[in-house]
């Protein structure tokens, strides 16, 4: 979902006739590298950039709980990685251009979807019980379609910082992944194929009292829970018509999801209320609350005609103000602030030499 075509940017800032002191406070704003790695129209809402991770696909970054430190997966082959796995960073001392950061996943089998856990352990997905090989991409499809894996191998673990093996928290046939843990430090959520289908359920931090949340046809995702732990927003497909159910049967059957027509929905955290937050068309994915708990930033390609470039939207929990983020042309997603709000991660595949790389950036927020 990350092999976009890349592109480089040198963005010069643009701005209009300042007083002395109004230069002085832009420049006291505003580092060198937001002119290299920021679009004039992202300084808006950006400031500081720093770019975390210089080659492979790096994504899915989240904050510890005290904000020092950053969780991530990658496929990294300079790091000795066949595919993805998870690693973690002090993200404002940790060298990762010269230096490989520490492994937390066991380095066998496919990983996904870390996150931090109050106690700074963190829980995490893995096919390694399946396999101690990269389970294998889908094969090219020739209609054309493009698809996601599911792979029914994956089970959620938790670990160290020192990457010792905890414990296993799932063990139903079938896909358990994506799980994120609640800002209060109570429950998880994730999705799960248990039932036939993909939904979301939320279990407490030690895999027990586990709950479904979601129960409508379609791929439920991507979940997490807002600042105060009430509510959860999450990416869904809703395949609608004869046709579509049979054609999202047929491919969860082969163990593949079609992620071109994803919506956002919002509800409850034990998911009462849900209701459908866009209806943009395309792909809405990757959503995070603001730390308001009042907006939601997410990924989207709604504006294109190709399918991409992806950027970062924001959009109030009624469904209005949609705003634009970031205006880089070929790939933003997986925005998240920090808990103190006052940072934001995201992956992109900006400044990677015309290869094909996606890395992580952190910057100041300074939107509303």
């Amino acid at each position: 979902m990350r092999s976009l075509v890349l592109l480089t940017f040198l963005a010069a800032f643009a701005c209009s006739p300042k007083t002395e002191t109004e230069e002085s406070t832009t420049e006291d704003v505003h580092s060198a590298s937001d002119s290299l790695l920021l679009q004039p129209e992202e300084m808006k809402y950006l400031k500081n950039i720093k770019q975390l991770t210089f080659g492979g696909n790096n994504a899915e970054a989240y904050w510890s709980f005290d904000d020092s430190m950053l969780v991530f997966q990658s496929d990294y082959a300079g790091w000795d990685n066949e595919c993805d796995q998870i690693f973690y960073v002090d993200w404002r001392a940790d060298d990762l251009k010269n230096n490989k950061p520490q492994l937390l996943s066991t380095g066998l089998g496919r990983t996904t979807c870390a996150y931090f856990l109050p106690d700074q352990t963190i829980v995490y997905a893995s096919t390694h019980l399946g396999g101690e090989d990269c389970p294998a991409p889908p094969a090219a499809r020739t209609d054309g379609k493009y698809v996601w894996p599911i792979y029914d191998s994956f089970d959620i673990f938790t670990a160290d910082l020192e990457g010792n093996q905890l414990a296993q928290l799932t063990s139903e046939p079938g896909y358990d992944a994506e799980a994120t843990v609640s800002p209060k430090g109570d429950r998880m959520v994730f999705t799960s194929m248990r039932t036939g289908d993909l939904e979301l359920f939320t279990m407490n931090l030690d895999g027990t009292d586990v709950r479904q949340i979601t129960s409508d046809l379609g791929y439920d995702g991507g979940a997490f829970f807002s600042p105060d732990g009430s509510k959860l927003i999450w990416r869904a497909s809703r395949p609608q018509t004869p046709e579509e159910i049979k054609e999202y049967k047929d491919l969860l059957g082969e163990g593949l999801v079609m992620p071109t027509s994803m919506e956002l929905y919002v509800a409850n955290a034990d998911g009462t209320d849900a209701r459908k937050l866009t209806d943009l068309g395309k792909a809405n994915w990757a959503p995070f609350f603001h730390p308001s708990g009042e907006k939601i930033i997410f990924a989207s390609n709604h504006q294109t005609e190709r399918g991409f470039p992806f950027n970062l939207f924001m959009i109030n929990l009624d469904g209005t103000g949609l705003t634009k983020i970031t205006n880089d042309g070929t790939f933003d997603a997986f925005p998240v602030f920090s808990n103190d709000g006052k940072y934001l991660v995201f992956a992109s595949n900006r400044n990677n030499g015309g290869t094909r790389d996606t890395n992580l950036f952190v910057a100041e927020w300074i939107g509303d």
